[in-house]
């Protein structure tokens, strides 16, 4: 009963719900953010080895020599758990995970969420014995950058209290949490954990990715009987994980089902409403509509918000009363939302309105950059803002519409002051400097801001600000500033934007800064005084943390490959970004065959950057290893399955591989990489077409992607008509759209003929292999329909000198039972031979292709000219009475025009034979 009631707790915290101290004093410690009693009890102080006086202890001289505080904690909390008797180890692994997720919750506190901590964490992380020797501490707190590094990408190092997040990261993953008596919450804390490693990491990394989709992967089976708030929960923050990886689709999925799990119901619609002041005809305006399903209609605590004070933008739309002209009759909108005031909406539940703020990164990610996009995302974000229900809720809002508005003239100066004040608030908030005796006080010293300072009151509690912080992207402290600088040097603010990063220590930043302006000596300066000691050649030991991509911006810079060696040595082998850059110089100087070793390296460490594996394919179709780069472009459309370009380049190398090869098919939703099994593989390599059905695949979908381009839409038709049997649905598409795209500029030559041709004779023949053959009938849909009127609506306007296209036109219309319009067809065909400049003085080659245009046309008088009309007024009648007559005087003019050269020859003999033939 005890272990249920311990779980329920878990749950407890993860929900917000309050946990009762009764149950588990530790967990509500996490849950209050009492962290300062949480490490000052005995209990965890003996747990993580704080509580060690002796300074001769073998632990204590280890880490003094190695300052690795990861390993420390590890060989601490692994003996005590084998000291802990069997019965009692659930509840002590409880205990040691509340350590870790107090540390995590601290380290959010003093580096994201504020208030500024009131004591010296780092005083009661490590033993007592070594806690007041200054120098020690330093040395290990710049020792854990270096632990927290992963695959060459260092965290910030000034990032305040290093050694929280180390414990966090070295309890969260230690094996104790992973067993069968570990917590029922532990996986998802430890998602959590290794999230935020990720994301204090200067690049993405392929270890942490597959850390985090592990721990994802492990918590979804333990939310069976859950409440649909945890669930929606996880939902978020997957969502998070995809877009923070790039995989906005599946993250716009995540949060739909949220909605589902939460009973958000939102829209975006159009209402009637004035957005300037001096507006007098209303007109439609874009807004969210949204309302939750539990109503908080309490108003909470929320950061300084500046206004617009423009001089034509009202502050916020002013609606049309809503009583009479709100959409409630519109069918589009959801019941619950047809009678909302959009002026007056109901506050927001704070996990619905984070969902709200997420919409608006997907939206940003899979549109494209314009002001359409940002008209779409600002609704989401000033919905949010429209009321508070969460400190740090309302603070991503702002930051949210901050970033929309720095593209706008009117209001990029209140998106500047404003991510300012934000900025103001979080250094104060996080860095200013507070004692447990000026707690007592109420003496408190924080830093200066743009706005004063909110008073006792106006400011969220600890547990407020730390409810939601998992499903929210906050930015750190460092990256907010970082932030603020570039919208400063965005604006003009040069000056600014530098004194910023160079407070902040970015060095690279601030080497981009001056590398923008052309400025590229000041820039090769500062990466030098990082990487080298004064005045001298000789490198820095050891380098600093962000030397790898301190040595890829000089590669940049003076455009040398060994530069990027050199990031990619220092490293350890490790940063991927100092091998793309390699790849893209080799490129750059056409040398595939190392910029494919060079991209491969790079992908063996981060296999999820997709540019990579774009580069990489192109490489190798120019090294001719389709095999190589078929898989290379599988993967780029994996990861990105909106890349038209990695999807026509697969289809090349799709049609130039050896049909032999038994890799698994590639498919329009899925793309089977080397796990394929060996039954689909087995049905694959039966099938000796299965390249160019796969390529057909991969073609359709990069001409959906990318409609305008001809190039695929040829491609794409090619294929079509070259499988066996060919694919005449998607050979008429691809015709259509080609037409569409090349006819203004290119004519008739707009139109394959093979192709065309290709398609008449398939379904006259489709029709003449019947038993009762019924020829065309113009009330059936189908293929034979569809022929038509492509041939009638595209392909006729088109026809200009082209014979072949006019003989296609009669063959058609012979089947259609229109012997008269078949006629006229072989007749144009004629013509556009016989107009030809000078035909009968060129060659003898064209010569006699306008002999058998001109013996065609006898064939065609003397067959068709004595059939019945079928259609217009002279149904009934002989289709060309004086055949005879007409085919004479072609031919008779064709030998007139051809005598002087051509009697005696061949095609001459022909046209005289054919001559005799028509006398009567």
């Amino acid at each position: 009963m005890a272990g249920s009631t311990l779980e329920a707790a878990e749950w407890q915290l993860i929900s917000g719900d309050d946990v009762s101290p009764e149950t588990s004093h530790d967990l509500a410690l996490v849950q209050n953010g009492d962290f300062k009693e949480l490490f000052e009890s005995p209990t965890t102080r003996q747990t993580i080895g704080a509580d060690i006086l002796d300074a001769s202890d073998p632990a204590v001289t280890k880490l003094r020599e190695d300052l690795d505080y990861a390993s420390f904690v590890e060989a601490r909390i692994t003996a005590q758990h084998s000291a802990i008797p069997a019965d009692e180890r659930p509840l002590w692994l409880l205990r040691l995970m509340c350590i870790g997720v107090g540390a995590l919750r601290s380290f959010l506190q003093t580096n994201v969420t504020g208030p500024p901590l009131f004591y010296d964490p780092n005083k009661e992380l490590i033993p007592v014995c070594l806690a007041e020797d200054a120098d020690f501490v330093r040395a290990l707190s710049k020792a854990a950058v270096t632990f927290m590094t992963v695959d060459g990408e260092s965290p910030y190092h000034l990032a305040s209290h290093m050694l929280l997040l180390t414990l966090a990261v070295s309890i969260m993953n230690s094996p104790l949490l992973a067993g069968e008596d570990a917590p029922q919450t532990a996986s998802w804390w430890r998602l959590r954990v290794n999230f935020l490693h990720q994301r204090i990491l200067s690049e993405k990394t392929g270890t942490l990715y597959k850390n985090i989709v592990a721990d994802i992967n492990d918590v979804v089976p333990r939310l069976a009987g859950q409440s649909n708030i945890v669930q929606a929960m996880l939902l978020v923050e997957r969502a998070m994980v995809d877009t923070y990886f790039g995989n906005d689709a599946r993250a716009l999925k995540q949060l739909e089902d949220a909605t589902e799990l939460t009973g958000l119901k939102y829209v975006l619609t159009g209402v009637m409403g004035k957005r300037t002041q001096w507006q007098q005809k209303e007109t439609s305006q874009l807004v969210v509509l949204a309302k939750s399903a539990e109503q908080n209609n309490v108003e909470g605590t929320k950061p300084k918000t500046l206004d617009l004070n423009d001089d034509t933008l009202l502050e916020k739309i002013s609606f049309t009363d809503s009583k009479t002209l709100t959409p409630k009759e519109d069918s589009d909108l959801p019941a619950e939302l047809a009678s909302l005031d959009a002026g007056n909406q109901p506050p927001l539940h704070p996990l619905d309105a984070t969902i709200l703020l997420l919409f608006t990164e997907t939206i940003k990610n899979t549109n494209p950059e314009d002001g359409t996009t940002r008209e779409q995302m600002l609704p989401y974000a000033e919905r949010v803002l429209s009321h508070s229900t969460n400190w740090e809720v309302y603070t991503l809002g702002l930051l949210v519409r901050s970033r929309i508005e720095s593209t706008r003239s009117r209001t990029v100066e209140r998106s500047v002051l404003q991510l300012q004040v934000v900025v103001d608030q979080v250094i104060a908030e996080t860095t200013g400097k507070r004692t447990a005796t000026e707690a007592e006080s109420d003496d408190t010293t924080v830093a200066p801001t743009f706005l004063p300072q909110p008073k006792e009151g106006e400011s969220a509690s600890i547990r407020e600000r730390l409810l939601y912080i998992h499903q929210l992207p906050i930015p750190t402290r460092w990256e907010l500033e970082a932030e603020l600088a570039s919208r400063w040097s965005s604006v003009g603010g040069l000056r600014t934007a530098l004194e910023i990063f160079e407070r902040l220590e970015m060095w690279p930043e601030v080497a981009l800064c001056w590398a923008a302006t052309e400025q590229e000596e000041k820039a090769k300066g500062v990466i030098r005084k990082q990487l080298f000691e004064d005045d001298s050649e000789q490198e820095r030991a050891p380098p600093p943390p962000q030397a790898p991509r301190l040595w890829c911006i000089l590669g940049d810079i003076e455009n040398n490959a060994a530069h990027y060696e050199k990031a990619w040595t220092v490293s350890n082998n490790r940063f991927a970004r100092a091998k793309r850059s390699l790849g893209r110089y080799y490129m750059n100087i056409n040398d595939c065959q190392k910029a494919s070793e060079a991209y491969g390296d790079s992908l063996r460490i981060y296999p999820l950057h997709g540019p990579s594996w774009f580069a990489l394919g192109c490489c190798r179709l120019e090294l001719q290893t389709w095999d190589g780069a078929v898989r290379a472009f599988s993967r780029a459309v994996s990861i990105d399955n909106t890349d038209a370009e990695a999807w026509s380049n697969l289809a090349t190398a799709l049609l130039r591989r050896d049909p032999s090869d038994d890799d698994a098919p590639v498919e329009q939703s899925r793309i089977r990489l080397d796990d394929e099994e060996e039954e689909d593989a087995a049905v694959a390599a039966a099938d000796p077409q299965r390249n160019r059905k796969d390529a057909l695949q991969a073609l359709k979908r990069a001409a959906q992607l990318k409609r305008e381009s001809w190039r695929i839409w040829d491609n794409y038709l090619t294929v079509a008509a070259t499988l066996q049997p060919p694919e005449f649905q998607d050979m008429i598409v691809a015709m259509k759209n080609l037409i569409a795209l090349r006819s203004r500029s290119k004519g008739e030559l707009a139109v394959d003929t093979s192709v065309l041709e290709l398609l008449v004779q398939h379904i006259i023949s489709e029709d003449l292999n019947q038993e009762k053959p019924i020829g065309y009938d113009p009330i059936k849909p189908g293929l034979a329909k569809q022929v038509v009127e492509l041939v009638e609506k595209e392909v006729v306007p088109l026809i200009t000198t082209d014979p072949r296209l006019w003989k296609i036109v009669a063959r058609l219309n012979l089947w259609r039972k229109k012997p008269r319009s078949a006629l006229e067809a072989h007749e144009k065909a004629w013509r556009a031979v016989n107009s030809r400049p000078g035909i009968t003085d060129a060659t003898e080659k064209e010569w006699n292709e306008l002999v058998d245009a001109t013996v065609e046309l006898v064939d065609a008088y003397e067959s068709l000219g004595q059939m019945e009309r079928t259609d217009g007024l002279g149904a009934g009648e002989l289709v060309a009475k004086d055949w005879r007559f007409k085919a004479r005087s072609a031919v008779r003019g064709i030998i007139g025009k051809g005598k002087m050269n051509w009697e005696g020859t061949a095609g001459y003999g022909r046209l005289e034979e054919a001559l005799e033939g028509l006398k009567a």
